[in-house]
Order: structure tokens, then sequence, then C-alpha cells
């Protein structure tokens, strides 16, 4: 009895999977932490010392930019999986290459719909292979230190970082491209609320003359996908998006629909800025691949009012 204890014992510690994730200090990134805990993986979190992780998680102190800094953190550890949520740019993928070549079995990097920037597909969902990071040309030349021009070079920036990762058959890379992600009363972006300020004074919406819809995900669901992509096997770029598609007029519609008085009043303009959630192109994803390798999403337009309930506050 004692002998079968002791070898279930180390058949329970064989299926543990040591997770390293790099940054994940707020919003899907808690939440995918604590979900690799509670599914019983060892979990080390590194960052530059900002927060500390969720309990029950080890932390390790470096600046993920310095390669001396991030080897001297890690020293000899190995892990099952790398899931990277904050790699913007090609230099920091060329880093991590290096670093996690033969160090990791799997690396997993949060991409992003903007990705798809130059395209525009308003008739069709957009699927993974129209950008191919294998063709993606690199430039690490360019002033990716400044602040200003990585913003400004967001989509870019992701979209070589993809292509760093793809150049290396043999680096075990997955990209998710992550859609537009609402929901979470530790929503930081202040998307929806701006919105909420706009309706609550009866102050006019600005819109493109030609607005396009987009694909978003929860909060809740992009975590749940993650956590599912670090266990799955594929590799290679794949999108993360709930089933439908949303206009800024939905977003405002269910916004307004938790403000008493609240009315939406959207106004195309030709120049100038427009709404945070606002798009002069198609920014639909097209989820096929996810789907079929086993993730279930949800649908956005059943998910959006408790997005924005949860965004706004109960006081709202």
């Amino acid at each position: 009895m004692v002998m079968e204890k002791a070898r279930e014992a180390k058949v329970r510690e064989a299926k543990v999977r040591e997770v390293l994730v790099i940054g994940g200090n707020r919003y899907f990134g808690k939440r995918l932490i604590r979900r690799l805990l509670a599914a019983g993986d060892r979990v080390t979190v590194l960052n530059r010392g900002s927060a500390a992780p969720p309990a029950g998680a080890l932390h390790l102190v470096a600046d993920r930019d310095d390669e001396n800094s991030l080897r001297a953190a890690l020293g000899s550890r190995t892990f099952d999986v790398v899931v990277d949520q904050v790699c913007y740019t090609p230099r920091q993928a060329a880093l991590a290459r290096r670093v996690f070549t033969g160090r990791t079995r799997r690396y997993v990097m949060t991409s992003t719909v903007e990705v798809y920037e130059y395209e525009d597909s308003p008739a069709a969902l957009v699927p993974e292979s129209a950008v191919d990071p294998r063709t993606v040309a690199v430039d690490l030349g360019l002033p990716w230190e400044d602040s200003e021009f990585l913003d400004s070079h967001y989509g870019e920036g992701k979209r070589q970082a993809e292509a760093v990762l793809a150049a290396d058959p043999a680096f075990p890379y997955v990209a998710v491209r992550v859609a537009h992600v609402l929901g979470g009363d530790d929503d930081f972006t202040g998307r929806l609320a701006h919105y909420a300020d706009r309706i609550r004074t009866g102050a006019p919406v600005a819109v493109p003359l030609a607005n396009r819809p987009a694909t978003y995900i929860h909060v809740e669901e992009i975590a749940d996908f993650l956590a599912w992509a670090a266990g799955a096997d594929f590799t290679g770029p794949v999108n993360a998006a709930s089933h439908g598609l949303l206009s800024t007029e939905d977003l405002c519609e269910a916004i307004a629909a938790r403000l008493p008085g609240g009315r939406v009043e959207p106004r195309g303009v030709e120049v100038g800025e427009v709404s945070p959630l606002s798009f002069t192109r198609s920014y639909g994803m097209d989820n096929t691949r996810a789907t079929r390798l086993g993730f279930t999403f949800g649908e956005a337009r059943q998910w959006l009012p408790k997005a924005v309930a949860e965004t706004l506050g109960k006081g709202d």
C-alpha cells in the first residue's frame, strides 16, 4: 500500500508543469496566472518587480530587455511553457529566442489583432494566413526603445516580433492574436469609460463616416484561451476572438442601457480624432483555426452587457 501511494505521488508529480509567465501584472495576465495555479502548475512570474504575483507563484525580478539580467534571474531553470505577455518588439523577441532556445518546450507570445492593421476585408473575417510572419521583414535598427515610436507602431512591433520567433523553424512558438478585450472591473484602458462619459453628458460620439465593426473577446475568455493554448501542442499564429462582430453603436447602446436617460448620439467625422473603438477598416478576425483545434468561444453579444456592467460598476 505504501509503495502504491508513493507511485501515485510520483505520477502526480510528473504531471505538474513548470510554467513561466513574463509580465502578467494586470488585467488578463493576473487571471491567467490564477488559472494556471488552480490547474496545479508550478508558476514562476518574471517582471521588473513593479508588482508581486498572485499568491502561490514564484517571483523572479529582472529586466526582460537586459539579456544578462534575464539570464541571471533564470539561472539554470527550464520550463514546459513560457507565456510572454510583454513582447512588443523584434528586439525583445530576438533576445527571448536566444535565452529560451533549449530552455522551454513551448513559447506562447501574446500578440494582437493589430498585426492586421494593413488588412481591410469587410466582407469576410481575416484568417491567420493574411499575415504570415515568415514573410514579414524585420528591422532591428528602428527606434524600438522610443516609447512614442513604439506606441505609434504597436502593430508593426508585434508583427516583427512574430517574424523573429517564426524565423527559427525549431523554436516552438505560438502567437496568440488577441482581439480587443473588454470587461472586468480592472479594465485600465478607459475605452468604455470614454463612451459612458459622452453618453452621460449627451455629448456626441465621434466615429468615422465609414465605421467598421470589429471582433472582441471578454477578459475572462482570453485568460481561458491563453491557459488552453499553454497546454495545447499546435504552433504558429492563432486568432483569439469571440463569435460575432460588434460596432461602435453596439457598444454605446449597451452602455446607454445601464445609464438613466442614456442617449447615443453618433457623429460622423471626415478628419480628426475618433472614439477609441471606432475603425475605418475591418478588424474582424476569423477564429476557425482555434475552434477546430478545440477551443469553444462565446458569443460577443451575449457577454457584452456583463462586460459593460463590470467595467462601469454597479453604481452607474
